[in-house]
C-alpha cells in the first residue's frame, strides 16, 4: 500500500523526511510517496524540494501563503501532514492562541481533510498548545479534527518527549495522529526507545566528526567579549553563572532567561533548538567558546549531513529550529504503517496516551470522542 501524501506548512521537511525514511522490513510495499507540499517561505520550499522531492520529480511544492492555496484543485491524497504554525501557542510568547494571527491557521489543515478525506493525518505543534486560551484552543482543535472529513477520525494525541525516541535534544511536541474511522485501524503510541539511555550532545556532534566540507557548517564571528565570557561559563551553565567576572557579565534587567549563552553539557541531550532569537540564543559548544554551526544544530535535530538547507545563514537557522526531528517523526510514521499493515509493535498502554496533556477525559465529556 503506497500512501500518497500532501503537506502544508512543510518547513524544511522534518515530517517529510521522517515519512520518507519510514520503512517496514516485513512489508516493504507499505510506504509513503510525496505528491504535493506548501509553505509561504521561499527558502523552506527550496530546501524541501531539494531534499525531500529530489527523487520524486512528479511531486510539487507550492510556494504561497496557505490562504492562497487552491486546496480543492490539489491532487488526491491518502495521507496528510501539517505542523501548523506555533507562534501563538508557544509558552515563550504571549499565547494568544486561536485569537492570534497564526492561531487559526490549523483550520486550513481541517479544510484539506474535509476535501481529500485522507486515510490518516499527522498534525504537530508545541507543548504550549495544551494551555493556550486556558486549554480551550486545544479542545477546539481536537473537536474540529475528530469531526473532519466524510467519516471523521479517531484521534491519538500525545506529548512526545523526543529525547526518549533517540533525539539528542529535550524537545517536547504535541503530535496528533488521526486515522479515518471507517477503516477500523488501531494506532498505538510507539513506546520510547531511549528512555533509559539518552543520546548525548557529544555523541550527536562528534560521532562521527562532521566533514569540513559539509553544507551549512559556517562558523559565527563573535565579539571578543562574548568569547571571553563563554570561556568562563562551564558546560551546562548560562550567562548568569556566578563565576563570570563582573566586567564580562551582561547588563540586562528583568528575567534571566535560562538559555541565554547557555553552553551544552556534553553528556546530556541538548536543550531545545530554536529558530529565532537575538544574541545568546544560538546554542553554545561545551568545549569551544562559540555558537554551534547550523550543521551542528541540524545534527541535534537528527538531519543527516547530506541534507542541505537552502537560503542565507539566518534563514537556515530558522529552518533548523522550526523542524520536527526526522528521527522522531520516522518512528511515528513507521508505527502508522505498521498499524495499517497489521504488524504489532511496542507501544504505550492506553492509560498513558493523554499523559502530560492536562486533560481528564472522565471530567470532560465533550472530549470523550471515540475513547
Amino acid at each position: 500500500m503506497i500512501f500518497k501524501m500532501g503537506e502544508i506548512f512543510n518547513g524544511p521537511g522534518g515530517l517529510g523526511l521522517g515519512s520518507k525514511m519510514a520503512h517496514l522490513e516485513e512489508r516493504p510495499d507499505f510506504k509513503i510517496k510525496h505528491v504535493w507540499a506548501n509553505d509561504y517561505d521561499a527558502s523552506a520550499c527550496e530546501t524541501y524540494e531539494h531534499n525531500i522531492l529530489r527523487d520524486e520529480p512528479d511531486a510539487k511544492v507550492y510556494h504561497k501563503p496557505v490562504q492562497e492555496l487552491e486546496i480543492e484543485e490539489l491532487e488526491n491524497i491518502d495521507a496528510f501532514a501539517f505542523g501548523f504554525p506555533c507562534n501563538d501557542y508557544s509558552i515563550v510568547g504571549e499565547q494568544k492562541g486561536i485569537q492570534g494571527e497564526y492561531g487559526p491557521l490549523y483550520s486550513y489543515g481541517v479544510r484539506v481533510i474535509n476535501h481529500h478525506n485522507p486515510k490518516f493525518f499527522v498534525a504537530e505543534n508545541v507543548g504550549g498548545l495544551q494551555s493556550a486560551n486556558e486549554g480551550k484552543a486545544f479542545i477546539n482543535i481536537l473537536l474540529a479534527l475528530e469531526d473532519a472529513g466524510e467519516w471523521g477520525y479517531r484521534l491519538t494525541p500525545h506529548l512526545y518527549k523526543f529525547e526518549e525516541y533517540g533525539v539528542p535534544q529535550t524537545r517536547h511536541r504535541i503530535i496528533i495522529v488521526g486515522i479515518r474511522k471507517d477503516l477500523e485501524v488501531d494506532f498505538r503510541i510507539p513506546a520510547p526507545t531511549t528512555k533509559d539511555r539518552y543520546v548525548t550532545a557529544r555523541e550527536a556532534i562528534e560521532n562521527p566528526p562532521i566533514p569540513d566540507d559539509a553544507p551549512n557548517h559556517e562558523m559565527t564571528n563573535h565579539a571578543q567579549k562574548v568569547i571571553e565570557m563563554l570561556k568562563n561559563i562551564p558546560p551546562g551553565e548560562n550567562a548568569w553563572y556566578e563565576g563570570i567576572p563582573e566586567h564580562l557579565r551582561l547588563n540586562v534587567k528583568g528575567a534571566k532567561l535560562s538559555q541565554i549563552y547557555k553552553r551544552l553539557h556534553p553528556d546530556k541531550p541538548s536543550y531545545t533548538i530554536t529558530g529565532s532569537g537575538g544574541g545568546g540564543t544560538h546554542v553554545y559548544h561545551w568545549a569551544e567558546p562559540r555558537a554551534l554551526t547550523n550543521r551542528e544544530r541540524a545534527r541535534l535535530q537528527t538531519f543527516p549531513d547530506d541534507f542541505e538547507f537552502k537560503g542565507k545563514k539566518e534563514k537556515v537557522r530558522q529552518q533548523v529550529g522550526m523542524a520536527v526531528p526526522p528521527a522522531g517523526a520516522k518512528i511515528i510514521f513507521e508505527s502508522i504503517l505498521k498499524s495499517f499493515a497489521g504488524i504489532p509493535y511496542d507501544h504505550l498502554p492506553e492509560s498513558d496516551w493523554w499523559n502530560g496533556l492536562g486533560i481528564d477525559l472522565n471530567r470532560n465529556n465533550q472530549l470523550a470522542m471515540q475513547y
